[in-house]
């Protein structure tokens, strides 16, 4: 339950936990993240890949069976214990005939073996052979000097050279020149014509009788010529063999490591009676109705030669079966095909585990992975480049010269940049001397998922350097603006022996996401030794305008152009002779007419696939080329619909298109085979056994898409993808111009990923009415399982999460918001406590909130926006701790629990789901609502931020401390994080007029200047005149920073040079300077006395008269009218307007003889506030009418000396004036001054305010809280769900053991709270400090311990009933059935004296003293009998013990046991009323009072005990926790081991009913829970502030926290284990619906509570915390 789960498939570091990686692959390590391109390791793959090769019909029982029951359990089990796809090429499962037009089968099963062979992990190809050896295709190419040798052998027989001449034709085109079978339906046209069934036979037949005409011819040529010796035994083999033969040569002959990766099953039918044709056909070779003796001899020699000498025996299996009614079936042969499929299953399941297990580490590694695949990418991006030396050698200049700035390459999509870093990429190492060995580290982004956003882009590049320079990994930060300045600072790790270059190719590529478009994260200036190379397009996202801002000199930009007719043809050409390709003069003509419209490389890669695909015969009808990249893309999807069907291109075009990280083929496959229009379209002549897609139909649609897909890893899977972003964009031009079919796309891809069908459901179709009539088929409707996966959301074993299903975490929001099945978004995604704690505990917070930010853009939803904003709200928390989700969101949105249905849901789950991640949950609403006026709460400063201001756009808002965090105010993320290293405190903000820079000074005398956009800075440290001189403010303009003093000011560059320095005008102090835009420096002066607020406006240049004003000044921005007071009008505001030097009275704005603090202009400069002492007036400066605005009564505002500014702003249009005073903004409307909302702000004084109204309307306040707030104004009037707190910390806690209530302690403050509803109910404000509060059980009375005096207070009155003068009070304790109240005080140095009083009466019982040596708080025994205090005596310390009811001083105990130390505390044993518990620094010892005994020590024990007496607690302040046995002292329970955590506070008890403890660690903040039974952690619950007080209620339910922010929470203890305590959970009265009665509210159980007044309301609820707990039932904690 530790919060901070890594994302699925995190690895340990190399070198980390798992021990040091072997020598061989620390070495294949450090040379993949250096970047050598030489002698690449291949890509671990994340799928099993299995070939099954076998002749077509023999087997087709066997592999239906392997579809139906075999392939489905394989891909679940893999998936669920290793997260690997599960995919099998069956080349001839579902196809008809052997036969294909264009003869490419043989050649595209051997591609799919290679295939299988690179990518799957373990197992990667099975055969299954019986007694047929195949079908013996003919040849589709002979080598030219080959053929012509057959030719010759045949030239005598006219009609065979005709034949042979008629189906072989001559292509020159290939290099040497082959003869190429031509494709069947050009010369029998009606061959595929199905629409015509009787053409078809015909041409069909005419086929075959012309296949077997050739067979002969080539055979009895390559006999004669093998005869001769013009052909070897191998080429003569050529024309005999089959299919099957040759894919065993490929897959098992002539792999290495078969025992890894191969089985074979050899099936002999005992007595095939070859008598019966029409069935043993099907099992063995036939010629001429007669069986093949020549086939039969092949399939001996493979399968009972080559096979038995190649694989090892436990890879071979042979199965013996007698022949049944029609060879093999399901009925007969029962017993032999489920033997079959369970030794399938079981071997292949073994290959995959052995595979696994010997899975080199590397393969795991994350880091290692990721550089891997790029550095692959580049390899293949520098095959196919040739030319644009010219670039390349600015690159290198760029490399090894001296500039430190990024080199950016950027030109039109298609152009070529990726190639041109590519080629930079893989000659970077040679141009550098032999003693520097360069560290390249290159990102091709979007290629990868974690080079696709900015956040794990940055985590991957850190982790990777990290690895290069030996640093440690562990602290790299999660969050993107700490990470960002990680990053940075790990470039100075590079060395001049080992500098680093890093290549970021394609930044348009990035998602935008957690602005990475605003390149916040992007060096502008590197380190030494550190070299970065980037591309991007020119005009998207305006990547390539920010980066010119923040990199200025010209010559690191080069535009990449097109090619020219000369390179392209040049290139094409190079590219033809590799790939042994020509063609012909006329081809040659278009091809070089097509590069005069167009010579992008992306264009020229397309003309050269093209015509790759011509032969030397084509018809110069067939030969055209388009003119641009898109028409060629266009008639390329173009050419493969009409090849393989427009309806099965169009969807599987569609799916990849559509996919959000693209699809893996066996989820396409599983899309395709769910997809009823591509099935009817496949299936229109014949019916499958299985409702699912041929395989080989997918296989021959890539097949034509030569390179222009591109596999890369997405989720854990491996996926394909359109390889450039112009495929994208025509396949969403050409398919998804019907709305229509790009709904049904997403919603299919939704209904995949829901997994609907998925575990044998089986899925409804109707069959088409061609279908009915052609199968005579009675019924339109059946329904099949089409063999796809559950999708479960996670994965498990033995209960415990082992994967995330990151394809459905990343895929299904997007489809269904796409697909507009928004209710199923709602219930599965959004509002769904499952999903959402599934996707934080596995992928980024951002990611998260990404599918609510997409919902949004498409549709506005409220409760969709409440969820989002709340997450956000807790974003720090549930980064770090997703299983805090339930109680965040709980905490924040009870308040909709009411109205909201989907929140209500929501909340519900949390409440039930929620409770097994974390059983600690939130009473009442505890934490800040969303969908109020505060939009972010934004913490990362470490000291108070004194400075903040916006941006000009109010894009971005600039805060400083000791450090300046920059935050994108359109989503409250961090944008910048700049660290300058000093050592003071920043105590201002200044930014210039466009935004460029921002200024502050520091309180030792620096000024740190901070460029906005690049985050570079520089300190100024003036050089002052004498020693005591500080600094007192700063102002930046567009080129200058001006620093001042108290009595001169410096005019710096913001390049930190000094221009100038200044003394102040006749030496009068200095308050503010002011660089105007007039090219004057304006400067206030404090012109009178210490004591007076008299001032002066100077101007430096003395080119304007000054003018002395007193408490107050306001100027607009053209410096040429200002409002001020003067001396002659007293408090009156009066108007001047200056005439070229000289300012002129203009007029008064009425009278006013309240004492002005401050005077503040609106932006618009129609209103004017003046700050006064009870509130505030407000002038519109259009009709110099006045509106008052008051503060509440008891509310003023306080006067600084010299102050020229107050916190006072004005909102959007100038609809509000709002103001902080104190920890409360005051809002009022500007037309009629009424106060419209006070907003209970922080909890620590507001020290800076600022209004935005530039494209939004938010005002933002900072706090000496440290936090920062941004209120958006358009939500001002929303409700605020205010949560009650006391103003200062809760220091202390007590409940009332019979009612619901509470009271607390806050320095001047006792507040009494009702349990049930977390409100305050009410307070006794103090005069002084107070330190302790009770109350009695019944909640009506509460004495408290002020300084000097003892407080009796009767709750239901305002004031205290009882002022007892006492002073020095340490410890109250309330005894004798709350008659009595106990006080323990400080009397002097070393005396301690104890009164006790009636309660609540307050008058003296008895009172003692007694000698001391160190004050500690009394021990009152469980009965209440027996008062015990540390003393001591002449025989020293001492345990005093009285009689608690009479005072009598009973006798002194000695502390003389075995190894005593001196006493840190003291606790009652709960067991036994005679007993308490003496705890020191090492142990806890047990004190009898009655028998003045010691009957033990227990070693480690803290005083903490259960009811029983049997079990108590460790809890060291260093770390860990253990339950110990208190008559052995054994440890019998470890909760927490003991790791070293720092030293930090503790508070850890058992709850009262002693099921649970609870431990609160300070350093973490978290309260742990741990259920007592069987010491099985139940809740880790991150406090929203440091907890200050802890106490558990009396029915051991609830434990109640008080914080230093002055928050009172409930938290109630659901553990899932025990019934009662969640059934108590649903009783709260936060969780019952309300219906409005006349006299109050009505319960869902029909209870009505009264409202009239809130200690009533109050005493109601309690009631429903009674029923609550008698619906508990008393269970013993068993401890075993």
């Amino acid at each position: 339950m530790e919060g901070g789960n890594p994302p699925d498939g995190a690895a340990p570091e190399p070198g980390g936990q798992n021990g040091e990686l072997p020598p061989e692959e620390q070495e294949k390590l450090q040379r993949v993240l250096s970047g050598c391109l030489g002698n690449l390791p291949a890509l671990s793959s994340k799928i099993v890949r299995i070939f099954t090769s076998s002749t077509f019909t023999d087997t087709t029982i066997e592999r239906n069976a392997l579809m139906e029951n075999v392939y489905p359990k394989l891909k679940e089990y893999l998936r669920e214990r290793y997260g690997l796809e599960f995919q099998v090429v069956d080349m001839r499962w579902g196809v008809r005939d052997e036969a294909t037009d264009d003869h490419m089968t043989t050649q595209l099963c051997m591609q799919e073996i290679d295939n299988c062979q690179r990518l799957s992990i373990g197992p990667n190809f099975v055969v299954f052979l019986g007694q047929k050896y195949g079908y013996r295709p003919l040849p589709t190419f002979i080598v030219a000097t080959e053929f012509e040798m057959i030719r010759e052998c045949v030239k005598s027989v006219k009609d065979e050279i005709e034949v042979l001449d008629k189906w072989y034709m001559k292509d020159e085109n290939t290099v040497p020149a082959v003869y190429v079978l031509q494709p069947i339906s050009s010369i029998l046209t009606n061959f595929n014509n199905k629409r015509h069934q009787r053409l078809q036979e015909q041409d069909q037949n005419t086929w075959w009788e012309t296949f077997l005409k050739l067979q002969r011819i080539m055979r009895k040529a390559a006999q004669v010529l093998f005869i001769t010796k013009k052909l070897d035994r191998e080429q003569m083999h050529n024309y005999f063999m089959s299919v099957t033969e040759r894919e065993v040569e490929r897959g098992i002959l002539k792999a290495n490591n078969v025992q890894d990766h191969c089985l074979a099953y050899v099936r002999e039918i005992a007595n095939i009676n070859p008598t019966m044709y029409r069935f043993a056909y099907k099992f063995v070779d036939f010629a001429a109705r007669n069986i093949d003796g020549e086939a039969q001899k092949l399939l001996q020699v493979l399968r009972d030669e080559k096979l038995t000498k190649k694989m090892p025996e436990s890879n071979l299996v042979r199965f013996k079966v007698e022949w049944g009614r029609e060879g093999i079936d399901k009925d007969t042969h029962k017993d032999y095909l489920e033997n079959f499929t369970n030794h399938f299953h079981t071997s292949i399941a073994m290959l995959v585990d052995n595979a696994m297990a010997k899975h080199e580490r590397l393969s795991s590694d994350p880091v290692f992975t990721e550089a891997l695949q790029h550095l692959h990418a580049c390899t293949k991006y520098c095959k196919v480049f040739q030319g644009r030396e010219d670039i390349v050698k600015k690159i290198e200049e760029h490399i090894v010269g001296p500039s430190n700035r990024p080199f950016v390459l950027h030109g039109e999509s298609g152009c070529g940049k990726t190639s041109l870093t590519a080629k930079g990429a893989s000659q970077i190492k040679s141009w550098f001397p032999e003693d520097r060995q360069p560290m390249l580290v290159i990102r091709f982004l979007g290629t990868t998922p974690n080079s696709s956003s900015i956040i794990p882009l940055l985590t991957s590049l850190c982790k990777q350097i990290c690895v290069l320079y030996d640093s440690p990994s562990d602290d790299i930060p999660d969050e993107l603006a700490p990470l960002i300045h990680h990053f940075k600072t790990l470039l100075n790790l590079a060395t001049e022996e080992k500098p680093l270059v890093l290549i970021l190719d394609s930044l348009d590529q990035l998602s935008g996401s957690d602005g990475a478009h605003q390149l916040a994260w992007l060096p502008s200036q590197l380190p030494a030794n550190v070299k970065m190379i980037l591309s991007t397009l020119p005009r998207l996202y305006g990547i390539l305008d920010t980066i010119r801002i923040m990199i200025e000199p010209e010559e690191n930009y080069v535009a990449v152009l097109p090619l020219g007719e000369n390179l392209s043809g040049t290139i094409l050409k190079f590219w033809l002779k590799n790939a042994n390709k020509a063609i012909t003069d006329a081809q040659w003509d278009l091809v070089n007419e097509a590069f005069t419209k167009c010579n992008l490389p992306l264009f020229v890669k397309l003309v050269f696939d093209q015509i790759c695909t011509w032969k030397s015969y084509t018809k110069p009808s067939t030969t055209v080329l388009q003119f641009t990249i898109h028409d060629s893309i266009m008639k390329l999807y173009e050419r493969i619909e009409i090849q393989h069907g427009k309806t099965l291109v169009a969807h599987a075009f569609g799916y990849i298109t559509a996919a959000k990280s693209g699809v893996s083929e066996s989820e396409l496959e599983d899309l395709l085979s769910l997809d009823e229009k591509v099935l009817n379209d496949v299936y229109q002549y014949h019916l499958p056994p299985v409702r699912r897609i041929p395989p080989l139909l997918w296989t021959r649609i890539r097949s034509d898409l030569p390179g222009y897909l591109s596999e890369r890893e997405a989720d854990g899977v491996n996926v394909v993808g359109w390889y450039h972003r112009q495929f994208i964009e025509a396949a969403r031009e050409r398919y998804f111009r019907n709305l229509n079919f790009v709904s049904v796309v997403h919603a299919n891809l939704s209904e995949y990923f829901l997994g609907i069908w998925g575990g044998g459901v089986p899925k409804p179709f109707e069959y088409t009415e061609g279908q009915r009539r052609m199968f005579k088929l009675d019924e339109m409707k059946g329904e099949s399982d089409r063999k796809v996966p559950i999708q479960r959301l996670v994965f498990s074993s033995d209960g415990a999460v082992t994967r995330y299903n990151l394809r459905k975490l990343s895929e299904l929001p997007y489809h269904l918001i796409r697909s507009h099945q928004y209710e199923d978004l709602y219930a599965t995604v959004l509002f769904n406590y499952k999903w959402l704690h599934a996707k934080l505990s596995s992928m980024p917070l951002q990611s998260v909130l990404a599918d609510f930010e997409d919902l949004l853009e498409h549709v506005y939803q409220k409760d969709v926006k409440l969820i989002a904003d709340a997450i956000r709200l807790s974003s720090s928390i549930l980064s770090h701790y997703p299983d805090m989700l339930g109680p965040q969101i709980i905490g924040r949105l009870l308040p909709y629990y009411q109205q909201n249905t989907n929140i209500r849901s929501l909340i519900q789950q949390c409440d039930s789901d929620g409770l097994e991640d974390c059983a600690l949950v939130p009473a009442h609403h505890c934490l800040h609502t969303p969908g109020g006026p505060l939009q972010y709460s934004l913490e990362g400063h470490p000291f108070a931020p004194f400075g903040i201001g916006t941006t000009s756009n109010g894009r971005y808002l600039v805060s400083v401390s000791n450090k300046f965090i920059i935050w994108d105010l359109s989503n409250g993320e961090v944008f910048r994080n700049v660290v300058p290293g000093i050592n003071g405190i920043m105590s201002n903000l200044s930014i210039c007029e466009n935004d460029k820079y921002a200024a502050s000074f520091t309180n030792n005398n620096q000024v740190v200047i901070c460029t906005i956009m690049t985050g570079d800075y520089r300190i100024i440290t003036p050089v002052m005149n004498g020693k005591t001189a500080s600094i007192i403010g700063t102002f930046i303009s567009n080129s200058h920073v001006a620093i001042w003093t108290s009595l001169e000011w410096y005019l710096y560059s913001t390049n930190g040079d000094l221009i100038s320095r200044h003394d102040t005008p006749l030496k009068m102090p200095l308050l503010a300077v002011d660089l105007g835009n007039d090219d004057k420096t304006y400067l206030i002066c404090k012109s009178g006395t210490e004591n007076d607020t008299e001032m002066a406006l100077e101007v430096q240049d003395q080119s304007i008269e000054p003018f002395e004003f007193h408490s107050g000044i306001a100027v607009n921005k053209e410096k040429n009218i200002l409002y001020t007071c003067i001396e002659i009008s007293d408090n009156a505001v009066a108007v001047y307007k200056r005439e070229d030097s000289v300012w002129r009275y203009d007029r008064t704005l009425g009278d006013n003889f309240d004492i002005v603090f401050a005077l503040t202009l609106s932006e618009d400069e129609n209103y004017l506030v003046a700050t006064i002492a009870l509130g505030y007036k407000l002038w519109n400066l259009k009709t110099d009418a006045l509106v008052q605005l008051k503060l509440p009564p008891g509310t003023r505002n306080i006067p600084t000396k010299n102050q020229l500014s107050t916190l006072v702003v004005f909102t959007k249009h100038n609809h509000f004036v709002v103001a902080g005073v104190r920890k409360n903004m005051y809002v009022w409307d500007t037309k009629q001054g009424n106060m419209v909302k006070v907003l209970d702000a922080h909890f620590g004084r507001i020290i800076s305010l600022r209004a935005v109204s530039s494209g939004c309307n938010k005002v933002i306040s900072s706090s000496i809280d440290k936090t920062i707030k941004v209120w958006n104004f358009d939500n001002i009037l929303e409700d605020v769900h205010s949560i009650d707190r006391m103003e200062k910390p809760i220091e202390t806690i007590d409940l009332a053991s019979e009612t619901h209530y509470g009271v607390t302690t806050s320095r001047n403050c006792v507040g009494v709270w009702n349990l049930g509803t977390g409100k305050l109910e009410l307070s006794l404000e103090t005069k002084s400090v107070v330190s302790l509060a009770v109350i009695t059980k019944d909640g009506k009375y509460v004495a408290a311990a002020e300084t000097g005096k003892l407080l009796i207070w009767e709750v239901s009155q305002e004031s205290a009933s009882k002022v007892i003068q006492h002073k020095d009070i340490q410890q109250l304790l309330l005894n004798e059935g709350d008659t009595r109240v106990i006080t323990l005080a400080k009397e002097g140095f070393n005396k301690g004296k104890v009164v006790t009083y009636t309660f609540p009466e307050g008058e003296p019982v008895y009172t003692f003293e007694y000698n001391l040596r160190v004050m500690k708080p009394g021990v009152l025994t469980i009965d209440g009998s027996f008062f015990a205090v540390l003393a001591t005596d002449k025989t020293g310390d001492v345990l005093g013990v009285y009689h608690a009811k009479s005072g009598t001083h009973l006798y002194n105990l000695g502390l003389k046991y075995n190894n005593y130390k001196p006493v840190q505390s003291m606790r009652a044993m709960r067991h036994d009323p005679h007993q308490v518990v003496l705890v020191d620094e090492e142990k806890g010892n047990v004190i009898d009072l009655k028998k003045k005994t010691v009957p033990r020590s227990v070693s480690r024990w803290n005083g903490m005990v259960m009811k029983n007496g049997k079990f108590g607690l460790y809890a060291p302040n260093r770390g860990g926790l253990q339950l110990l046995e208190l008559k052995t002292g054994k440890t019998v329970r470890t909760f927490i081991p003991r790791v070293a955590e720092g030293v930090f506070s503790i508070d850890v008890m058992f709850t009262q009913n002693d099921r649970h403890v609870v431990y609160y660690h300070s350093g973490h903040r978290t309260i742990r829970v741990f259920r007592v039974s069987d010491g099985k952690m139940v809740a880790n619950f991150k406090a929203h502030a440091e907890v200050k007080a802890m106490v558990s209620t009396a029915e051991g339910e609830t434990v109640v926290i008080g914080a230093v922010d002055g928050s009172f929470t409930v938290l109630s203890i659901a553990d899932p284990e025990y019934e009662e305590s969640v059934e108590f959970l649903q009783c709260l009265p936060s969780r019952n619906i309300q219906t409005n009665t006349p006299n109050g509210y009505r319960t869902m159980n029909g209870d009505i509570v009264q409202s009239k007044n809130s200690m009533g309301t109050a005493l109601q609820v309690a009631r429903f915390v009674a029923k609550a707990r008698q619906a508990q039932k008393s269970r013993a904690c068993v401890i075993s």
